[in-house]
């Protein structure tokens, strides 16, 4: 049985934030994360710049790794009317292979412990966690979950949307095109979803759909669907036309939750998409994992250092402060994904008023934080 001051269950963005920032406090911190790195997973792989101080404060530069400045936003209807407009903070585009792995480098030069094995059970008793993967059993003071949209974990939780199906697939594949402007990213709307672009530090276009089931299903797979549906949109097929895709077959997800979900379960606390996942919409689910993870990370240093400040106050103020950070955020996202998902409104509302960038600049404020310091 190994033991640790802090678990960390999930090595995506804000478990390895999450655990670089406990490390820098001298706290011994593990992660269990299924996959070794780098690997690639499905995501929008836009970051707005509103973590860029925090990240360099924790000794990462995304920059200094190439990624690609970002501050042009437009978003097209499903019959190619495109609006535009400026990115008043701005963006980075960075694939999760690379920055994923970046985080990974910087973790283990600060002695964070790492084991790839998938955790099957946690207890907690006694005040103490008791974490089961295959192979072997750790005790941990502090559980973060940060294992992303799904896991089998949520069902031995009891958590109410793992109980339910549900409705939405994402899809993400790489591409090569010359004439992708760099500074862009783009939203476009098609029947029964929509999807983003932007371009990576290598140089590729990301291109990442969420599509709901229910479109989904008359066809026969994802080429299929890509090219009859996805395609409708004269934007994204002009684009899939002249682009060169780089990966072999693209990357899915099923079965992915908007709803709402719980910050803390059974005493641990949760980051990132578990905690709660906002709708692909300019990219900002990176970096509320990110902000998230400082939240917690935050907290759990006071928990460790400051006698007379107990469990209890430690998830209560991770509740409280997350929601402050966040519940708007969410909320604001599953309307919008409402509105997205039907083309008269889309269409009606980006004919009357976004020409005036009233529409484009309102949903910017609405899914973009103010700079984390």
């Amino acid at each position: 049985m190994k033991e640790h001051d802090i678990l960390i269950i999930g090595g995506g963005l804000a478990g390895l934030t999450a655990a670089i920032h406990l490390a820098l406090n001298g706290l011994n911190v593990a992660v269990l994360e299924m996959q070794s790195y780098p690997h690639h997973k499905v995501c929008g792989e836009y970051v707005s710049k509103e973590i860029v101080p925090y990240l360099q404060r924790l000794g990462v530069n995304l920059q200094a790794s190439g990624a690609i400045d970002i501050s042009r936003f437009n978003i097209s209807t499903s019959d190619g009317l495109l609006l535009e407009t400026d990115l008043p903070l701005g963006g980075l585009g960075i694939s999760r292979y690379a920055f994923d792995n970046l985080l990974f480098q910087r973790a283990k030069e600060l002695g964070v412990f790492f084991y790839f094995e998938k955790v099957i059970a946690t207890t907690y008793k006694e005040d103490y966690f008791i974490v089961d993967t295959k192979n072997q059993t750790f005790t941990t003071k502090i559980v973060i979950g940060a294992y992303g949209k799904r896991s089998v974990l949520d069902k031995n939780l009891n958590r109410p949307f793992s109980k339910q199906k549900q409705s939405w697939l994402a899809v993400k594949a790489h591409y090569r095109i010359s004439d992708f402007p760099s500074e862009l990213v783009a939203l476009h709307n098609f029947k029964g979803g929509y999807g983003g672009l932007s371009q990576t530090e290598t140089g590729a276009i990301n291109f990442c759909y969420l599509a709901h089931y229910k479109s989904f299903k008359k066809y026969k797979d994802v080429h299929s669907f890509t090219k009859k549906v996805v395609a409708e949109n004269p934007l994204l097929k002009d684009f899939l036309h002249n682009a060169q895709p780089v990966f072999e077959t693209p990357l899915t997800i099923a079965q992915i939750s908007f709803d709402k979900k719980d910050s803390v379960v059974d005493h641990i606390l949760m980051c990132g998409d578990t905690a709660g996942l906002i709708h692909p919409l300019c990219g900002n689910g990176m970096a509320m994992a990110i902000h998230s993870a400082k939240i917690a990370s935050e907290l759990i240093v006071r928990f460790f250092d400051e006698k007379g400040y107990g469990r209890s106050a430690l998830e209560q103020d991770y509740k409280k402060a997350w929601s402050i950070a966040f519940s708007r955020r969410l909320w604001f996202g599953r309307q919008l994904q409402k509105v997205l998902m039907n083309d008269r409104l889309v269409s009606f509302g980006l004919k009357s008023f976004g020409r005036s960038n009233s529409i484009l600049k309102f949903i910017i404020s609405k899914t973009h934080g103010e700079l984390i310091s």
